[in-house]
This record gives structure tokens, C-alpha cells and sequence, in this order.
């Protein structure tokens, strides 16, 4: 496959979806600011780019996936960043989780300089990105998906249009914000239970057999039963994606009790020092507070 694919941003996503984009045969480049996470790729004979500008002039299409709103316009704007690199040959997918405000401002930036841009975030964690199966949320014109359609179906199955730039944050905002309500009610009621004597792997079989069952559920509850808590994706995340959910509600004057709630739960979890762990810890700043352990209630 000849088109050529560069990707910033390797890290805990963006390496297995960059390495997706490897074995469906696309002519890769690679940057990250952090060097040693580029060392594996080097090591594969990848190339790498010294710096995003220099990865822009070198591919037709960028995939853009790093940490929060700062980290893109550190990136875009930069001395040797991505704008400087851009021209109407260039077509910058944006996939990382930012605020639609962010969003569109990235959006401006990309085409003012001449590119063309799409939204285009994920849904989906650590495994999914390995296997390719992460949930491609689309916002952008038609005719510029069905272009980089094929660099999107190497890292996402499936790809949902979501409507125009902007509307693929706004999906991924919904479905980020309803994880971490169900989640932090999940552990809610996790720790009822643990509190009043009852075994979380009983507890997980009513809820498995019962109309709230959910892969969320059970991948989440078998974590917790076994003081697994990992990074999958953490806690740190989850607070930050329920906060710009919020911040866009509340530019909507939707409101948003549940979710505010759920907010709280994870920044409290966050100043337990749980920030780095995955977002199933915020049972963890639930049971130290209710002086109960999970983990131990099957033994």
C-alpha cells in the first residue's frame, strides 16, 4: 500500500494503533515528544521523524493522538509543529479526547493552513486498540472520510459518521460520560454490598443475570475482585473527559446532576493518589472511606 501514514502520540492508545497501521502495510512515520516510546518502532525499521513538522511533510495523512486539549495546540503550534508542515496535500485526523471548543480550534488552525481536517476520536481502551476494534467516531465532511477511510478501518471497527467536525467530540464526550456514571455508580454499589457482608463474585452473578448487565460490568467487577487496577484507563482520564462533558453541558444549559456526581467520585479518587490507576479504582477512594476491602470479601 503506498499511501503514505505518519502518527503522533505512542502512547498507552496511540502505540497499538500505530503499529496497526504498520501491518496493514501503510508507509509509516512516526514522532513522540517522549523519544524512547519511538525506540521500538525504530528498531522495526520504521521511520522517525524528528519533530511533527517534519513528519507532516513527509506523509499524506497525520493521525494526531496524544493527552488532553494542550498537549494538540502544543503540537499544532509549536517551533517545527504540525502547522508548520501542512499543505492542501495533508489531511490531519485529530483523535485524541478534547473538548469541542478544542475541537474546532484545531479545526481552524489545520484548514487555514491549507489542510484539510477530520474529528475523529476513539472509543474503546488498551485492548481494543490492539486488536483493532476500537469504535472510530467521525465528524468531518463526507468526502474526506471516504478518503483516509482505509487508514481508519486499520485501527477502528467500526467507524460511526457522526455528523460534521465537532460532532464526532460531542460522541465521544456522550459515551465517556455515560462510562464514568455507570462506573462510579457500579462502585457505589460494589461498596454497599461489600459493607453489608455480601461477596463481590455473588454480587457480580445477580448483576450478570439480571437486566444491568454489561461487558463494562463484568470486565470491571473481575478487576476488582482481583486488586487488579492496572491502567487500562485511568482514573485521571475518565475525571478529565466528565469535566469537559460538563463544561460543554453547561455552554448547552443541559443539566447534569449524575454526571457532576460522578465527577466528584473520580476527583476524589484522584486526590486519594489513585489518578494513575484504572478508573475501576475509584472503588478504592469509595472503600477506604467506608473502611471496607473488595478485593478481600470472597476469602
Amino acid at each position: 500500500m503506498a499511501r503514505s501514514v505518519g502518527f503522533i502520540g505512542l502512547g498507552a492508545m496511540g502505540e497499538p494503533m500505530a503499529w496497526n497501521l504498520a501491518d496493514a502495510g501503510f508507509d509509516l512515520v512516526v514522532y513522540n515528544r517522549t523519544t524512547e516510546r519511538e525506540r521500538p518502532f525504530a528498531e522495526a525499521g520504521i521511520s522517525v521523524a524528528d519533530s511533527p513538522e517534519h513528519l507532516v511533510k513527509r506523509v499524506d495523512v497525520v493521525c494526531l493522538m496524544v493527552s488532553d486539549g494542550d498537549a494538540v495546540t502544543e503540537v499544532l503550534e509549536r517551533e517545527f509543529g504540525v502547522l508548520d508542515g501542512i499543505d492542501e496535500s495533508t489531511t490531519l485526523i485529530q483523535m485524541s479526547t478534547v473538548g469541542r471548543d478544542e475541537t474546532m480550534a484545531a479545526a481552524t488552525a489545520v484548514t487555514d493552513a491549507g489542510g484539510q481536517f477530520l474529528d475523529c476520536p476513539v472509543s474503546g481502551t488498551v485492548g481494543p486498540a490492539r486488536e483493532g476494534t476500537l469504535v472510530g467516531l467521525a465528524g468531518g465532511d463526507d468526502a474526506v472520510i471516504d478518503d483516509v477511510d482505509p487508514v481508519l478501518e486499520a485501527m477502528c471497527d467500526p467507524v460511526v459518521r457522526c455528523g460534521e467536525v465537532g460532532q464526532g467530540t460531542s460522541m465521544k464526550l456522550f459515551i465517556n460520560l455515560l462510562l464514568g456514571d455507570l462506573m462510579g455508580a457500579f462502585a457505589e454499589a460494589l461498596t454497599f454490598g461489600v459493607s453489608t457482608d455480601l461477596a463481590i463474585e455473588d454480587m457480580l452473578t445477580v448483576v450478570e443475570n439480571g437486566a444491568v448487565d454489561s461487558p463494562l460490568f463484568t470486565a470491571k467487577g473481575q478487576q476488582i475482585s482481583e486488586g487488579d487496577y492496572d491502567p487500562r484507563f485511568p482514573v485521571d482520564y475518565q475525571f478529565k473527559d466528565l469535566d469537559l462533558a460538563l463544561d460543554l453541558a453547561s455552554d448547552e444549559r443541559v443539566p447534569m446532576s449524575v454526571t457532576a456526581a460522578a465527577r466528584e467520585l473520580f476527583s476524589g479518587a484522584r486526590a486519594d493518589d489513585h489518578g494513575d490507576e484504572d478508573m475501576a479504582a475509584v472503588i478504592k477512594y469509595l472503600a477506604e472511606t467506608a473502611d471496607v476491602d473488595p478485593s478481600a470479601s470472597d476469602e
